[in-house]
This record gives structure tokens, C-alpha cells and sequence, in this order.
């Protein structure tokens, strides 16, 4: 049957719009998906970027501490008391 009637044709056309309905409502839901992971990513690698910049801040505080300069005068003080 190659000449379709126009009943067909809106049947055919109703289908379409349907199965594209499906599938916009479905990529919504894989984009809002997509969205919630990336921000759970993005807070946590914002927690970890803290604690990076605490680690090293402790080691700043650490090597300044232990720089040589320091630990040497603290010594000469000790001995320089008397």
C-alpha cells in the first residue's frame, strides 16, 4: 500500500510526537542525573582541597619551625642563659 490516508498519516505523526516525548523526558533525566553527580564532585573535591591546604599549612608551620636558623638559635639561647 504505497498511498497512506490522512487518519495513517496522523496516527503515525501522534506516535512520533509520543516517542520523542519519551525520549526528551528521558535525557532530561540523564542531564539532571549528570548535573547531581558533577556537584556531589565538585563538594567533594572542595573537601579535599581543604584539607590539602591544613596539611599544608602544617607543613609550612612545621618547616619553619625545624628551619636550622631556628633550631640553632633556640640552642645558642639555651646555652646563652647562664
Amino acid at each position: 500500500k504505497i498511498i497512506l490516508t490522512k487518519g495513517e498519516i496522523m496516527q503515525d505523526m501522534q506516535t512520533v510526537v509520543i516517542l520523542l516525548s519519551i525520549i526528551v523526558g528521558l535525557l532530561s533525566l540523564v542531564i539532571l542525573a549528570l548535573l547531581g553527580v558533577m556537584i556531589a564532585l565538585l563538594v567533594k573535591l572542595r573537601k579535599v582541597a581543604k584539607r590539602v591546604d591544613e596539611a599544608a599549612a602544617n607543613v609550612v608551620k612545621v618547616t619553619e619551625w625545624l628551619s636550622p636558623a631556628k633550631v640553632f638559635a633556640g640552642i645558642s639561647s639555651l646555652f646563652n642563659r647562664k
